[in-house]
């Protein structure tokens, strides 16, 4: 949306790529020579930005893949969730991106959301189960907005950047300082090298350890100096996208007045949430410590926006909370804002209002990705059976004590001749029916609510109680199965 901001970004790669290299450099210097006064910091320096580059390959390489799964993220699928699916579509769409991100959920209960991705055309989307469990549609699509904006804005890929440099910088210092534990034999090492007199051996390990303790802070930071701004403008993105100040503003506090930990979160992975996940509610130190801007005044600035949407008033609002004409958007960017009348709210959902109902339905999305099985008794009673039954295992209804088998898509034949069952795992190539009439498969839906069954080649789909769609493709085979009501 903001080339000069895109191209800033850029530039500030590699500035923070230069800065860091060089804090990593000393400090691999300083901890080699500790042990070994002669060779040790060249030696220091080699592991140092080798380390470095592994890092950094393996970020290019699957970088996104390896923080979505420390952070506990699973993807799922339109069937599983249409409502965050169509907002993630919608705001696609209004961000222009090149290509649909991918959506992926967080098993937590702490409300929080965030986006990854190195460049536009390979990007995702994660939001926590809480979040899910407590944002209207509105709220919803202002916070999947600001994370599109990371994307959008390239901020996702800057944040990668400083997060592989961080983390080397973190590595070495843990490594070293753990190898104290093992002192002696370094100290041996460092006299038979020629390291001098025991005083300046002990001068060397003073600077060392507090070279070690320093540079992580100091890249952080350096951390914190580029992420504050872009969640201004993240947010300034995101109600260009949708209009709509008010969702934003109440979706940041809702997330902010529950106190619950985000166990996934680390040192690394927090400064991509739209929240800060590691301040506590409360805490007097959270606005120097955080890697985010104070969320009040992020609320107050949104808030603010009553005569339009687009990201000149937002330089507006901006101006007038901080009591300053700060200058925040670009200039290319004011230069092209024309305004945008704010739009109604959307009405609202009669069953989203039921919350005993939304923590069930969340609840029940949680197992689906989790791979749980959900089967319903002739008594009407929904059992979500854990991921390691067998699908050939008959589980008795703890109710009526019927026993149930997860049913199994059939075979039908469609043609001139009515469908024909062919078993219960039976497959396309045991097919001996005419050339002339296709067979594919097939399953008849019970209810309205969850339902699990077997393709023909083993693997359990779910059906959600949202899906409405007339086939379903299996991850496994990629067969096609006809979902018939």
């Amino acid at each position: 949306m903001f080339w000069e901001l895109i191209l800033q970004n850029r530039r500030k790669s590699l500035w923070l790529f230069a800065i860091m290299a060089v804090v990593l450099v000393v400090l691999g210097f300083v901890i080699g020579s500790v042990f070994d006064a002669e060779r040790g910091g060249i030696a220091g320096i080699i592991l140092a930005m080798g380390i470095w580059v592994f890092l950094t390959l393996l970020t290019l390489s699957n970088g996104d893949e390896i923080l979505l799964k420390v952070s506990g993220a699973h993807e799922i699928t339109k069937d599983v969730h249409p409502r965050l699916f169509n907002v993630v579509e919608e705001m696609k769409i209004a961000a222009g991106l090149p290509a649909m991100p991918k959506v992926y959920i967080i098993d937590e209960p702490a409300p929080n959301a965030f986006a990854i991705g190195l460049k536009p055309e390979k990007s995702a989307v994660a939001v926590t189960a809480g979040l899910l469990e407590r944002l209207d549609r509105d709220e919803l699509q202002g916070v999947v907005a600001h994370e599109m904006s990371h994307v959008m804005n390239r901020d996702s890929q800057l944040m990668t950047v400083a997060g592989i440099m961080l983390g080397s910088i973190v590595l070495v210092s843990q490594v070293f300082l753990r190898s104290l534990w093992f002192w002696p034999s370094g100290s041996r090492r460092y006299r038979r090298s020629g390291g001098g007199s025991p005083q300046l051996q002990l001068i060397m390990i003073a600077v060392a350890v507090v070279l070690a303790i320093l540079a992580p802070i100091f890249a952080r930071l350096l951390y914190l100096a580029i992420s504050r701004k872009r969640e201004y403008l993240a947010d300034a993105s995101a109600v260009q996208l949708t209009r709509y100040p008010s969702g934003l503003a109440s979706a940041l506090e809702k997330i902010s007045s529950v106190d619950i930990q985000l166990e996934a979160a680390n040192q690394v992975t927090a400064p991509m949430y739209i929240v800060n996940p590691l301040v506590k509610k409360g805490s007097k130190l959270s606005d120097l410590s955080s890697t985010h801007p104070p969320i009040t005044r992020r609320i107050k600035i949104l808030r603010s926006m009553t005569s339009g949407a687009d990201i000149g008033s937002y330089q507006k609002a901006f101006s007038r909370v901080h009591r300053k004409s700060t200058p925040l958007i670009p200039t290319s960017g004011l230069r092209k804002s024309k305004h945008i009348d704010i739009r109604e709210a959307t009405p609202e959902d009669k069953n989203a209002k039921d919350d005993k109902k939304t923590q069930r339905d969340v609840m029940d999305l949680m197992r689906a990705v989790n791979d749980y099985a959900f089967m319903v008794c002739v008594c009407g009673l929904k059992m979500k059976l854990p991921p390691e039954l067998s699908e050939d295992e008959t589980v008795s209804c703890p109710r009526c004590g019927r026993g149930n088998k997860i049913p199994v898509a059939e075979l039908e034949t469609i043609g001139a001749v009515v469908g024909v069952s062919v078993g219960p795992r039976a497959t396309a190539q045991g097919d001996t029916e005419s050339g002339s009439r296709s067979r594919e498969l097939e399953y008849v839906r019970k209810g309205r609510g969850w339902e699990t069954f077997a393709c023909a080649c083993g693997r359990l789909l779910q059906l959600s109680p949202a899906f409405s769609g007339q086939e379903l493709r299996c991850k496994s085979c990629g067969k096609r199965v006809r979902i018939k009501y």
